[in-house]
């Protein structure tokens, strides 16, 4: 009976108001999993048998490899390790799941943490440098809030969604101050944000304490991920998987063999290139140079002199558009022709404006392809450009797929914390994003197809892997463990036996 009153209150005509008269429902289709999907109806009961000290019976996930991790620059030479992490999913074990819905609420709070106010900090290298990056987010958020407001907001209790805004000012202790207001004062029922790698790792271990999930929508940090929090979910590709299509395009298809390295000296160049230099070296062909700069840095001959005295065949850059482009200038200027790579943020108005006709021909790694022709993307820049009067960039769509995930999580699981996280951790099929399917992993880290954006004739166009025809290289498990056998007899017969990590102690 109550399963079925709550399907009903689900699917029950719009209510009246809204948050913001100028937002209007999308007028097709649901951009969400049926709330009368079996699979999900079946998740529900599944949950509620629980109770209050069990685990849901569910299947957790089990992944064969690591992040679509290619055979030949995983670690350990190929040898299978003691112990893997990351590959089977965690779930959550408290009690939360007995915690009644409180009464008397006039809204249901949903938290939102981002750069979206100018500060100075040491953390940031200086002067805050992400704002550009967070407004857009933020408006993701606002309109995927409107929206659901339009339809009829909580529908269970008909009562509107409000969004607790925190702005992200890059020092530790207090973006973890913002995150347990949220939690505990505010009362938020889940969270989404952010983009600097290091808050968002502080953030969602204050998550994890607060027992509130969390959402991420903007920090490509690999790291952040392997923290393996039950409660923290990914929506974009992470820079593991944009490092590896890009490594794979050099190494497989262009036949490059020293690319060099130019990044900020913060950590979202820091961790951004670690895949790029391990897989590099694992492939016998190790990064020649590597070269990091200060934040905010404008002169960049000193860097750039330096790379070109290591003769490499092209140049990759890791950091913000501005500093990547008089990174390209300077490169031209000091006689290097050698292809530029960049990563997803190379992917802006600012760069193409400061690069000028030097963007020709660039190519950047970029966590989705926003071309792709699906009835729901071409809904949402509409929507976002009649309210905001802009055109939508990847930051607000990421956002907006993360916002609307939590929202239609909400709406399913009820106002308990740990039901809601039940959802998002265990959906019965990828969720329907604006910026395509999202496929989580055990992890619940995106691993969708990652792209590579080239400048070309005033504008960016978008391959996936299978458009250039880049091979993986990830070796299926039957035929890995055959060549694990094979690995074996060889060892045996020389004597000598494969490395295996030992046990921890």
């Amino acid at each position: 009976m109550r399963k079925a009153l709550l399907v009903a209150l689900l699917l029950v005509a719009p209510a009246a108001f809204a948050a913001d008269k100028a937002t209007k429902a999308p007028a097709e289709g649901p951009d969400w999993i049926p709330f009368d999907d079996p699979k999900l109806q079946e998740l529900l009961a599944r949950i509620e048998a629980a109770g209050a000290y069990d685990i849901p019976a569910v299947n957790l996930k089990k992944d064969e490899n690591y992040a679509n991790t290619s055979v030949d620059v995983e670690p350990f030479g190929g040898t299978k390790p003691f112990k893997e992490n990351f590959l089977s999913q965690l779930t959550y074990w408290g009690a939360g799941r007995a915690k009644p819905e409180p009464e008397g609420l006039q809204t249901v709070k949903v938290g939102f943490i981002g750069p979206i106010l100018p500060t100075v900090s040491i953390a940031t290298g200086g002067k805050s440098h992400e704002e550009a990056l967070g407004i857009p987010m933020l408006n993701g958020s606002k309109l995927a809030i409107e929206e659901w407001n339009a339809r009829g907001g909580y529908l269970k209790r008909k009562i509107p969604f409000e969004l607790v805004i925190s702005n992200d000012n890059g020092l530790w202790g207090s973006s973890g101050n913002e995150i347990i207001k949220q939690a505990y004062r505010d009362g938020v029922w889940g969270m989404l944000g952010t983009i600097d790698g290091a808050n968002s790792h502080i953030a969602i271990r204050v998550a994890l304490k607060a027992e509130v999930v969390m959402i991420n929508s903007g920090d490509t940090d690999p790291t952040f991920i392997e923290t393996n929090i039950p409660w923290v979910a990914r929506v974009i590709g992470d820079d593991r998987q944009q490092a590896y299509l890009l490594t794979d395009y050099w190494y497989r298809t262009l036949g490059l063999n020293r690319v060099a390295i130019i990044r900020s000296s913060n950590r979202y160049g820091r961790f951004g290139v670690r895949e790029i230099r391990d897989s590099a070296r694992r492939r016998g062909k190790p990064v020649p140079i590597e070269m990091a700069y200060k934040v905010g840095q404008k002169d960049f001959r000193l860097e750039v002199e330096r790379v070109k005295n290591a003769k490499p065949d092209a140049v990759v850059h890791w950091g913000d558009a501005i500093e990547g482009a008089i990174v390209l200038n300077t490169m031209r200027e000091m006689g290097m022709s050698q292809p530029f790579f960049g990563c997803d943020r190379t992917v802006s108005d600012d760069f193409v404006k400061i690069a000028g006709t030097n963007a020709e021909g660039v190519t950047a790694a970029f966590p989705w392809n926003p071309t792709w022709k699906g009835a729901r993307l071409e809904r949402f820049r509409k929507a976002y450009r009649e309210r905001f009067g802009v055109e939508a960039e990847t930051y607000a769509a990421h956002a907006y797929d993360g916002m609307n995930l939590m929202l239609w999580a909400i709406q399913v699981a009820g106002l308990n914390r740990a039901r809601i996280r039940d959802v998002i951790a265990h959906l019965p099929h990828p969720w329907p994003g604006v910026t395509g399917d999202i496929v989580f992993s055990a992890c619940l880290d995106d691993v969708g197809e990652t792209t590579l954006a080239t400048f070309a004739n005033g504008d960016w166009t978008y391959k996936t892997r299978e458009d250039l025809q880049v091979p993986r290289g990830y070796i299926p498990p039957r035929d890995r463990l055959n060549r694990e056998a094979e690995s074996a007899t060889t060892a045996s017969a020389s004597g000598t036996r494969p490395y295996r990590a030992s046990p921890k102690r």
